[in-house]
């Protein structure tokens, strides 16, 4: 069951992914302007109560191999009736030389058994063998957890978006967040 294979686009192409995590905490993110420039701090806080985000909340929900990935490549893990537990989805920037994590997911049941550290290590291979620069990702202010996991694999903050998912992600506190690491 925890072997990692390859997702075939004729299979996977258009497969919803079921994107799902409870948070407690969040990144409130903070610019401020002064005289010299600018100050942006991200400040870890508490929501009042947990907060949950899943797929149906949104019109744009993750799926594999949409057609604006240009030669994507996707890896998963599968049950012994196949269906998918785990996956990640890479895109390679060509302009840039860096590799893109579109898609990383572990089934809420299989978190913190390693799957994603060794799903991570797939696209650290891909860079790897691709020459490329950085591997770059997205993730949101409130997912600390994901957060947690990428400064793990040695990701860091690289900017941020407002207004990346609607024009009330600061008041959510739901803000993009791009991370990356430098190879």
């Amino acid at each position: 069951m925890d072997e990692i294979v390859f997702l075939p686009p004729e299979k996977w192409k258009g497969f919803s992914i079921p994107m799902r995590y409870t948070t407690e905490d969040y990144y409130d993110v903070v610019s401020e302007r002064g005289e010299d420039g600018w100050r942006i701090r991200l400040e870890k806080k508490r929501f009042d109560v947990p907060v949950t985000h899943t797929p149906e909340e949104y019109d744009f929900p993750d799926k594999l191999y949409e057609d604006y990935r240009v030669g994507a490549k996707a890896w998963g893990i599968l049950s012994e009736n196949g269906e998918l537990l785990a996956c990640i989805e890479t895109c390679s920037e060509e302009w840039s030389n860096r590799l893109i994590v579109a898609e990383l997911w572990v089934t809420e049941e299989l978190r913190r058994r390693g799957i994603g550290h060794r799903l991570m290590a797939m696209a650290k291979k891909q860079a790897a063998e691709e020459g490329r620069r950085a591997i770059l990702l997205e993730t949101q202010s409130c997912n600390t957890g994901a957060i947690a996991f990428y400064e793990s694999e040695g990701f860091s903050l690289m900017g941020y978006d407002l207004c990346a998912y609607s024009n009330r992600d600061a008041a959510r506190r739901e803000v993009r967040l791009n991370m990356g690491l430098l190879l």
